[in-house]
């Protein structure tokens, strides 16, 4: 092993066979169960740099996902974006430029996939809804320019009319693409908060969409 993934062998005398036999990558995290249903999400997100871990050793997958950590999830989707040409403007009085989702904040304020509220503050702490993160990812969708056509049916659920009717058009944009999907009670619980397992899942399901 030489390093950076390159290996060297002596080749014999004689004829040989070389096969070689790969096996995934381990994740650091311990909270993180093989075959647990969000493993594949994780491993994904956190592979392509798209999110950390809480700690070195964990993922935290039952914690409620934070407006902070849903912009820097697309900030990170972006490839982090350089920003020192922008007019970030720093209208959030709640939200230190120097924070470590500072940046993220401010791209999505720009951009249009995230905006604070009217009272002058983003709310960084507070936690996410799942239509408030679909909508995140509709609007991120927006700004890539990429037509994803899509219309779920929200009837199908439960409390399908519980969906705000400002994030009508999102959730059935997100349900019909499969990015959102229901609990095993079927419901689609709108107003509940994001897990972060949840949010590795919608964003591997919309990366898949948006390359193709």
């Amino acid at each position: 092993d030489k390093g950076d993934g390159k290996y060297t062998f002596t080749m014999p005398a004689s004829r040989v066979t070389v096969e070689a036999s790969f096996t995934p990558a381990p994740l650091p995290f311990e909270d993180v169960a093989p075959g647990a249903w969000y493993e594949e999400a994780v491993r994904y997100a956190y592979f392509h740099n798209i999110m950390e871990g809480m700690s070195e050793t964990e993922f935290a997958p039952a914690t409620a996902l934070t407006r902070a950590m849903a912009v820097q999830i697309l900030y990170n989707l972006e490839g982090q974006p350089d920003l020192s040409d922008e007019n970030l403007g720093y209208p959030y009085e709640d939200v230190n430029a120097q924070a470590w989702y500072g940046n993220a904040v401010y791209w999505a304020r720009i951009t249009g996939v995230a905006t604070g509220y009217g009272d002058g503050t983003f709310q960084p702490t507070d936690s996410i809804t799942r239509q408030e993160f679909a909508q995140m990812l509709y609007n991120y969708a927006q700004y890539k320019g990429i037509i994803l056509p899509a219309v779920g049916d929200l009837s199908k659920f439960p409390d399908g009319d519980k969906v705000s009717s400002w994030a009508q058009t999102a959730m059935k944009w997100a349900t019909g693409l499969g990015v959102i999907n229901g609990y095993e009670d079927t419901t689609l619980r709108p107003g509940g908060s994001t897990t972060r397992a949840e949010a590795a899942s919608m964003i591997m399901s919309l990366s898949s969409k948006l390359t193709k």
